[in-house]
């Protein structure tokens, strides 16, 4: 071994030890499957710089108008929930049960006005 590779930097025992790039993956993991969440903001509104908060199974997350993505579990059935927040009152609130027999897109629709339900649905 060179004395200048990239092997001979690393410490004793991560020499012997598979790069983390390399481990293979555990075999006890959950499957997993990614889905797509279109948010969709009203054209005209009458409250500006409201934010969309989604809910996966669980676990709220802020999130951002447009498409995202978001990692759930493959063989189970998972609660999607998406509303607005404007430090006084949540509204928008929109859910939708994601089984794995549906496709993997949703669309929401905010309300324009701000004691609304959204919409979500399949894409």
């Amino acid at each position: 071994m060179n004395a200048d590779s990239p092997a001979s930097r690393r410490s004793p025992a991560s020499r012997d030890a598979p790069a983390s790039r390399d481990a293979p993956a555990s075999r006890d993991a959950p499957a997993s499957r990614r889905i797509e969440l279109n948010l969709h903001k009203p054209w005209f509104s009458l409250v500006a710089g409201i934010r969309p908060t989604v809910v996966v199974g669980g676990r709220g997350q802020p999130a951002q108008w447009g498409v995202g993505t978001w990692k759930v579990p493959a063989d189970e059935t998972v609660i999607v929930k998406v509303f607005l927040f404007n430090r006084v009152w949540r509204f928008g609130r929109a859910e939708f049960a994601l089984s794995p027999e549906h496709p993997p897109a949703l669309v929401y629709r905010a309300p324009v006005l701000p004691f609304l339900p959204g919409r979500l649905r399949l894409r």
